[in-house]
């Protein structure tokens, strides 16, 4: 399951991207590729156990 607050974008509102760029809702900026792959539970990652972002967002 992909995370629900991960979108990608090619254009930051200022400079525009070859290549769309992960990016965070919660934390309101692009994340590494790395981060992406937890938001996408990519390689045995699942971003409602390792997420730090994700857990705090469904607490409040």
């Amino acid at each position: 399951m992909t995370c629900p607050y991960l979108s990608y974008r090619r254009s930051d509102g200022d400079r525009t991207f070859d290549t769309e760029r992960a990016y965070c809702e919660v934390v309101e900026r692009f994340v590494s590729p790395m981060r992406a792959d937890v938001c996408n539970d990519r390689h045995e990652l699942d971003h409602e156990r390792d997420c730090e972002f994700y857990r705090e967002a469904e607490s409040d």
